[in-house]
């Protein structure tokens, strides 16, 4: 996955995010060459998670050009029902699915699309207590590992990681 160097990511951070939905993303675009940035309401702010580790962000959703992303990864755990509550971090979401970037959400994560207003008509996968949400957002519910739909990726748990990862770099990739 050479043409993936020099690629960007946003993940988006927020209180009680789920560690590995966070911090796998991270390393594996790392890995894989890409510049990540870890971006939260507040820059240098520093946010714990479900199980008290803490991440903190680089810089602010309110200073991220979509424009310049080539992907946004929306961790899940509780942290989407916070990052809905900064507008800048919806925002950012809309925006980056409205270029066609690639905007992949797990677990609890397409709380943030429903919020972006991206998924109407979209497939879409998640947690399984958010199906209702996803779906009165106009979403087509899918269970499966990983639901790929044009730009939008989307997993429903941890266990799903490898498979989201496996997606989400297929789908850049794919990318012009």
């Amino acid at each position: 996955m050479s043409n993936l160097a020099g690629k960007t990511a946003a993940v988006l951070v927020e209180k009680f995010y789920e560690d590995l939905e966070l911090w796998y993303p991270v390393m594996r675009l790392r890995e894989a060459g890409f510049d990540v940035k870890i971006v939260g309401p507040k820059a240098g702010e520093t946010y714990a998670s479900k199980h008290g580790y803490p991440a903190k962000s680089d810089v602010a959703a309110a200073d991220v050009r979509a424009e310049d992303l080539d992907l946004v990864v929306i961790p899940g755990g509780y942290s989407p029902d916070h990052m809905r509550r900064t507008p800048a971090m919806v925002e950012l979401v809309a925006k980056a699915a409205s270029l066609g970037k690639v905007v992949a959400a797990i677990c609890h994560g397409p709380w943030m699309l429903c919020s972006a207003r991206c998924i109407k008509g979209r497939n879409i996968t998640g947690f399984f207590a958010i199906r209702d949400d996803v779906e009165n957002a106009g979403g087509v519910w899918q269970d499966g590992a990983c639901v790929r739909d044009g730009n939008i990726v989307t997993s429903r748990t941890p266990d799903d990681l490898p498979a989201f990862m496996q997606g989400i770099l297929a789908t850049v990739a794919d990318r012009p």
